[in-house]
C-alpha cells in the first residue's frame, strides 16, 4: 500500500489548488486515519429478499473501502462525478421523483410495461474501458456542460482509485484487477454515467418504441409501445433486449411484458390511458419496527409514522390502496408492543402532516428541496443517553444563543475571516448509538470465525 500512499501524497501536491483546501484536507484526515489498517474489506452478503435459486441463496459480494487508504480520495470523486450522474437522460431521484414523471406520462393504447435487471452489474463493469469512456466524456461533453471539476485531476484520482481496490479478506489480501468493487464510494455514480453514456444512442434507436425509460443504477422501467403484428413485435422486442447486451460485456434480464409490474418499491400498473401506482413491499420483509422499549430518540417512533404515512399517501395512486397499507402499519407496530391508545394520536398527526405537504407540493419541482440556496448544515454529533434534553431543547437554545440572539445580530448575516458571509444555517442534531449487546456479542472479524481463509487456499 506504500505506493497507493505515495500516488495519493503526489496527487494532492499537484492538485491541491483545483481541489481547494477543505477537500485536500478531509483526504489527508482519512489516509491519516486508515494508515493502521489501509486495506478495504472483503465480505458477502446473503440476498435473502431474492428467494432460493436451484436450491442456494444467491449472495453480494462488498468491497468495503472504509478503511482502506483511498476511501477520502473516493468521496471526491464521489461529489464529482454525482452532478454529472444525475444530468443522464434516464436519471431519476428515488420513487417520488419516479411517481411525480409517471402521473404525467400517457399511455399509448396498446403499450405494456418492462423492468431489466443488470447482472452483477458493478463486478462486470470492466475497468480499462470504463475509464477510457468516463475520461474521454469529461474532457469533452461533460467538461462544457459542467464547471465545478478540473478534468484532469479529476481522471486522475480516477486511475488511483479504481486502479488499487485492495481487499483484505480474513488473513489473506486481494487486488481487484478488473470490475468495480461494490462498496467503494463512487460506485454508484460511476456505474449511472458508464451505462448511461451508450443510452443516449440506444433509446435514440429505439425512440419508435420505447414510450418511458428510466433507470435506477442497474434496474430498469419502461414503456414499450407495441407493434400491431404480433410476430414484428416480438422480434423487435427480442432484438431491443439484445441491443441492451451490446456495451462491454454488461448484462441485462429482462422480464416478459406486462400490463403491471413491480419496480423498486411499486407496483406500477397500466390504467387506461394513465399509470396506477400503489406500495412494493417484498414477501421477506419481516417488518422488525423498533419496539417501544427500545433505547432511542423520543422522536424516532414519531419519525417513523410521519415518514411512512407519507410515503405511503405519496406513492400510492388510490386513496383506498394507501388506507389498507396504513392501516397495515398501525396493525404491524401494534404487535412490535406498541400501545395503539398512543399510537392514534400521532397517525393522527401524520395524516395531518402528509395532507398539508400533497397539498403544498403537487408539483416535481417542490417535491425536493433544491439544494441551490439551501441552508448550511451544521452537524452537532451526540451519543445518545435518554436522560439527555431532547433534541428540540437544543434546537431551541441553538436559535435563542446562537443563531437568533436576542438584541444580537443574527448568524446568516455575520461574516466569516475571510469576509463570506455565513448564510443561513441550519442545526442538526445527529444521534449515534451507545454500546450495546450487540457490540458485545457480534463478532465481526472473520479469522475469529474457525479455520483461516488462506488455509482453504493451502488445501487446493
Amino acid at each position: 500500500m506504500e505506493s497507493v500512499k505515495e500516488a495519493i501524497n503526489s496527487w494532492i501536491e499537484k492538485h491541491h489548488k483545483t481541489v481547494g483546501k477543505q477537500m485536500t484536507q478531509y483526504i489527508r484526515h482519512h489516509m491519516a486515519n486508515n494508515l493502521e489498517h489501509p486495506f478495504g474489506q472483503f465480505y458477502i452478503m446473503y440476498k435473502i429478499h431474492k428467494g432460493q435459486k436451484n436450491g442456494r441463496w444467491p449472495t453480494r459480494p462488498v468491497c468495503s473501502d472504509v478503511s482502506s487508504l483511498p476511501h477520502g480520495l473516493g468521496k471526491y470523486i464521489t461529489e464529482m462525478l454525482l452532478p454529472i450522474a444525475h444530468h443522464q437522460q434516464s436519471y431519476f431521484r428515488d420513487s417520488y421523483a419516479l411517481k411525480t414523471l409517471l402521473d404525467r406520462t400517457s399511455i399509448t393504447p396498446g403499450s405494456l410495461l418492462f423492468t431489466s435487471d443488470a447482472t452483477a452489474m458493478y463486478t462486470n463493469i470492466k475497468t480499462q474501458p470504463a475509464i477510457a469512456h468516463i475520461s474521454k466524456y469529461l474532457r469533452d461533453e461533460a467538461g462544457r456542460t459542467f464547471t465545478h471539476y478540473d478534468p484532469e485531476s479529476l481522471i486522475e484520482a480516477i486511475h488511483i482509485v479504481f486502479e488499487n481496490n485492495i481487499i483484505a479478506f480474513g488473513d489473506t489480501y486481494w487486488q481487484q484487477i478488473s470490475g468495480t468493487g461494490m462498496g467503494i464510494s463512487p460506485a454508484p455514480p460511476w456505474a449511472t454515467i458508464f451505462y448511461g453514456l451508450y443510452e443516449n444512442s440506444l433509446l435514440d434507436r429505439w425512440r419508435h418504441r420505447i414510450g418511458f425509460y428510466r433507470r435506477f443504477i442497474d434496474d430498469v422501467f419502461g414503456i414499450w409501445i407495441t407493434h400491431p403484428c404480433q410476430d414484428t413485435n416480438e422480434k423487435l422486442w427480442n432484438d431491443f433486449q439484445e441491443d441492451m447486451q451490446k456495451w462491454h460485456g454488461l448484462e441485462w434480464t429482462c422480464e416478459p411484458l406486462a400490463t403491471s409490474v413491480n419496480f423498486m418499491d411499486l407496483t406500477i400498473s397500466i390504467a387506461g390511458a394513465c399509470l396506477s401506482t400503489t406500495l412494493y413491499e417484498k414477501p421477506q420483509n419481516l417488518y422488525l419496527y423498533l419496539p417501544p422499549h427500545s433505547s432511542h430518540p423520543r422522536g424516532i417512533e414519531t419519525g417513523l409514522i410521519f415518514g411512512q404515512v407519507l410515503r405511503i399517501r405519496c406513492l400510492c395512486s388510490k386513496q383506498e390502496d394507501a388506507d389498507a397499507h396504513i392501516k397495515q402499519l398501525f396493525q404491524r407496530l401494534c404487535e412490535r408492543g406498541h400501545n395503539p391508545s398512543s399510537l392514534i394520536p400521532i397517525f393522527s398527526q401524520a395524516e395531518d402532516n402528509a395532507r398539508t405537504f400533497l397539498e403544498k407540493n403537487n408539483n416535481a419541482d417542490t417535491r425536493h428541496i433544491d439544494s441551490t440556496g439551501a441552508p448550511h448544515k451544521l452537524f452537532l454529533h451526540l451519543r445518545y443517553h435518554p436522560e439527555d434534553p431532547p433534541a428540540h431543547e437544543i434546537q431551541q437554545l441553538w436559535r435563542q444563543h446562537v443563531s437568533q440572539p436576542r438584541n444580537e445580530p443574527p448568524l446568516h448575516n455575520l461574516e466569516s475571516l475571510d469576509g463570506r458571509p455565513f448564510g443561513p444555517t441550519r442545526l442538526i442534531v445527529a444521534y449515534s448509538w451507545p454500546l450495546n449487546l450487540r457490540n458485545t456479542f457480534s463478532v465481526r472479524n472473520i479469522h475469529n470465525r474457525g479455520r483461516e481463509i488462506s488455509s482453504y487456499l493451502s488445501d487446493r
